[in-house]
């Protein structure tokens, strides 16, 4: 028999290891699977090189495969757990919105900014006005802080460009912020954000319409998916329908910015198309999930982001609790970006979750990680504790996963783990 190959790291002694592993695997979690999940009480997480081998009790734990080069990770009374996935930011920008803030606290709404020409049409211009070498140190600088906050995976959007050179750069800088640093980019093409100002006369149509002829076909093999903002103020149905039709027969995956301020039917319109996910759903009905969950035979993750209502001060946000009774597979994310969430802190994102969103903190950790991941198509490689996958692990300085969302806007991270570094 051959000696097996020594273990290049392993973590043990762990109080708790969230595996994330037990529930089906051809599809998001959903329902009860979303708190089914398992955890090995006093555990190990094994790893060769860059993947994981081995996850189990540490009474099974074979010292055959410990050598003298396996690195040691004493994780006496900590939690250990996969890496955070970050499955809607818009990583790359110029600028911040800092003195629209202060319009906001005096009670301007985010449709008033917006329409006065500030909002994202600000910020965009910030982007362009920015060199590339700018965008790519703040993309880099960004990229460390979701680092320090246990993100090992992100999730980029562009969107802050609005013509044709601006849009391809964002993309261009997130794949290479992706290549400079060790938290995997994952690049969305946002293009259709809001309507730019060079196309204020001729509207959303002719704007989608010079995306789809103009920058698409550039975008072959450095963006997988496209997305949609479809709201008052942005795009309206039909021309959200139409440009992702569209983009999905020249070979994108398909996501949407949808119900975040109004009910405009976005989410049930882009899960029909095969979306792999809809985002924000605040103003998704409990019956509209059920319909996409069925429609979708759970294949649709819907993207919450519970930062965002908090940041702008509104009343409404998602009905988890009913989405995940509805069979509806959720995800949680920041949804990073200058102006409506200028926070990377994904665990105060899981806290408000459980807090206004009606999740339980099992739910809250599978959302972030392992649905989160089937959100942006990268369930194979990270979201779970699963050998063969990409060795992203996290030990945190708390002793259970109740304790997780416990720890309001505290960062719970000891050690980030990614790609076996």
């Amino acid at each position: 028999m051959p000696h097996p190959a020594p273990y290049t790291l392993l973590i043990q002694h762990a109080a708790q290891v969230l595996t994330l592993a037990g529930g089906p695997t051809d599809r998001p979690l959903a329902g009860p699977a979303l708190s089914a999940w398992t955890i090995i009480e006093r555990g190990y997480v094994a790893c060769v090189g860059d993947k994981i081998v081995a996850v189990g009790p540490m009474d099974e734990l074979d010292l055959s495969h410990i050598g003298p080069e396996t690195r040691l990770v004493d994780a006496t009374g900590c939690v250990v757990m996969p890496g955070l996935v970050e499955c809607h930011t818009h990583l790359v920008f110029g600028g911040n919105r800092a003195h629209e803030f202060e319009r906001k606290l005096r009670g301007e709404s985010y449709l008033d900014i917006l329409a006065s020409g500030g909002g994202i049409l600000s910020t965009v211009r910030a982007t362009r006005a920015a060199s590339e070498e700018e965008l790519l140190a703040n993309a880099l600088h960004h990229l460390d802080g979701f680092r320090r906050y246990g993100v090992t995976t992100v999730e980029a959007k562009s969107g802050y460009g609005l013509d044709r050179d601006t849009e391809l750069r964002l993309v261009r800088v997130a794949r290479l912020a992706g290549r400079q640093q060790p938290v995997r980019v994952v690049p969305t093409f946002l293009g259709a954000h809001v309507v730019p100002p060079e196309f204020k006369e001729a509207g959303p149509q002719a704007y989608v319409d010079f995306i789809l002829r103009e920058v698409l076909s550039d975008l072959k093999g450095e963006a997988a998916f496209v997305d949609i903002f479809c709201e008052q103020g942005a795009f309206p149905l039909e021309v959200a329908r139409y440009y992702l039709e569209q983009a999905h027969h020249m070979g994108f995956g398909l996501k949407i910015h949808a119900e975040q301020l109004h009910d405009l039917g976005g989410c049930e319109m882009a899960a029909a198309l095969g979306a792999v996910s809809v985002d924000h759903c605040d103003y998704l009905t409990p019956a509209g999930a059920a319909r996409i969950a069925q429609h979708t035979q759970g294949q649709t993750v819907a993207v919450l982001l519970p930062l965002v209502p908090l940041f702008l001060r509104q009343a409404q946000y998602a009905p988890g609790r009913e989405f995940i009774e509805k069979g509806l597979p959720v995800a949680l994310s920041t949804d990073f970006n200058p102006g409506s969430c200028p926070s990377k802190n994904l665990w105060l994102a899981l806290s408000v979750a459980c807090l206004k969103m009606g999740f339980t903190p099992k739910e809250a950790v599978a959302a972030a990680t392992l649905n989160a991941a089937w959100a942006i198509g990268h369930q194979h490689d990270c979201g779970s504790l699963t050998p063969g996958k990409r060795a992203d692990v996290l030990v945190l300085n708390v002793g259970s996963v109740a304790e997780i969302p416990y720890w309001l806007g505290e960062n719970p991270v000891r050690d980030v783990i990614i790609g076996g570094e």
